[in-house]
């Protein structure tokens, strides 16, 4: 069966997600599809065919050509040689092999089992698809919010503590922790990518057919990766150390969630009796199919759900760290989704940025917001206050009046001051003091302070990757 288009696809990840997004699609393809698998393990075994000159195995003429021959391979032709073969390595090397002089089909894949060819090319392109795609929309995104973290630094807004009103801060200062919780996903996505490994240790780790053929197999295995820009596991079995791709799918999946967290954020201060902020919304379009003044945060939720669809996925990863002895089959299918977790990460950066780029914030509800409470949002710097300047018991006093604020409807300041207990401390307080009780979107502790601290600190960290 030939796709002809992406609505033949079974995955809405193909169909609908990243295959919806040609830009995003277009980058991810080359290292993340079946022909980019496939081209992925043609380029390793050009590695190795050069790998093997260099060591004075194989003619350096014999090389260009397994080299010029794996560059041609498409995923068409191998999957036709595997269906009458059975066995897809095997079918790409007898591909390599028909494009080559009989001189030099001998060293096609010569010393090598299987996954010296498949570990080392997913290692190459995980790690290519992660600095090239991913990283690149993480740091779009986080450009994104550095500038609204410094920008709506002094912006007032009610911080929120177990869903309700706690004390002041800025929104600047809100969206500073996703700079910082974002920032800290992408540099570990890069260590984690970094630091996949390769291998050409042969059908159990020891080395056994390289040492056929090089004095030193280390060596040889050293020269191979360096073709790839990768380093060998210090151990190896069939397969590589499984751990590093683990942790790749953890940082991953971690990023993931601090997206879904920042988006599931968004949608909640987009609800109606809250209305601090709006995502972007085309002229065009529709926001429910019968209500037609619906103005749905479509792209936050489909962040959000993207996270609970592939956040399970690291379970699997976690599963296929088992593998008996010197290796087994039950990883073959399961490693084969892998890619689909570096693509929703990609995704879900591309989407949530996106998001971000196009809010509407609205300071004046925002400001509206923190007044809402009759006073009551300043109830903990007022007790800080009067234990200060002596009282006692200041939290029960204000405690007190906090309750009687909410049954008569009255601020709760304007109670305080009226408490024969409390009315001469009140009235000792200084000016600066009293400015803080009577502004409470003053109230704020180091909020601006902290979010261009943070702005700043993450642009310096990330200046490899943020764009120019």
């Amino acid at each position: 069966m030939t796709f002809t288009s992406r609505f033949d696809a079974i995955s809405p990840l193909d169909s609908r997600f990243y295959g919806g997004d040609p830009a995003l699609y277009s980058a991810l393809h080359p290292y993340l599809s079946e022909e980019g698998r496939v081209k992925a393990q043609a380029k390793a075994e050009a590695a190795l065919a050069r790998a093997l000159a260099e060591e004075g195995i194989a003619p350096v003429a014999a090389a260009d050509a397994i080299a010029t021959a794996a560059a041609r391979i498409g995923a068409a032709e191998v999957y036709a040689e595997e269906a009458r073969i059975g066995h897809d390595v095997r079918a790409l090397v007898n591909k390599i092999r028909e494009q080559v002089p009989e001189d030099a089909r001998r060293f096609v894949h010569l010393g090598a089992t299987s996954m010296d060819v498949v570990d080392t090319a997913n290692a190459w392109r995980y790690r290519e698809a992660v600095e090239r795609v991913v990283v690149p929309r993480l740091g779009l995104l986080v450009s994104r919010l550095i500038a609204l973290a410094e920008g709506e630094a002094d912006t007032a807004q009610a911080g929120r503590t177990h869903g309700q009103h706690a004390v002041p801060i800025t929104f600047g200062f809100a969206i500073a922790e996703y700079v910082s919780r974002i920032g800290g996903r992408i540099l570990l996505l890069q260590t984690a990518a970094r630091a996949l490994p390769g291998k050409l240790s042969g059908a159990v780790g020891a080395y056994n057919a390289p040492a056929l053929l090089a004095k030193d197999p280390r060596a040889l295995e050293r020269r191979y990766l360096a073709h790839l820009g990768l380093v060998p596991a210090s151990h190896s079995t069939q397969i590589v150390e499984p751990e590093a791709w683990s942790d790749l799918a953890h940082a991953c999946v971690t990023a993931l969630g601090v997206m879904a967290n920042l988006a599931d954020d968004m949608r909640h201060l987009q609800r109606t009796e809250i209305a601090e902020i709006a995502e972007g919304f085309g002229a065009q379009q529709v926001g429910s199919s019968t209500m037609p003044q619906k103005r749905n945060p479509v792209s936050f939720e489909n962040v959000k759900s993207i996270w609970k669809a592939f956040m399970p996925r690291v379970i699997t990863t976690y599963l296929d760290e088992i593998s008996e002895h010197q290796r087994d089959l039950t990883n073959s299918a399961s490693q084969r989704f892998s890619g689909e977790l570096i693509a929703a990460t990609a995704y879900a950066a591309t989407r949530l940025g996106g998001s971000i780029d196009g809010i509407r914030i609205d300071r004046d509800r925002m400001k509206a917001n923190v007044a809402m409470s009759k006073g009551g949002i300043i109830a903990e710097a007022l007790y800080v206050l009067l234990a200060k300047h002596g009282h006692t018991d200041a939290h029960e006093a204000v405690r007190r009046h906090t309750l009687e604020a909410e049954r008569s409807g009255r601020p709760m300041l304007e109670l305080a001051a009226l408490d024969p207990e409390l009315k001469s401390l009140i009235a000792s307080l200084s000016a600066d003091e009293r400015r803080v009780l009577d502004h409470p979107e003053e109230y704020r502790g180091l909020s601006a302070e902290v979010a261009r601290e943070v702005a700043r600190t993450w642009r310096a960290k990330l200046a490899g990757v943020l764009p120019e």
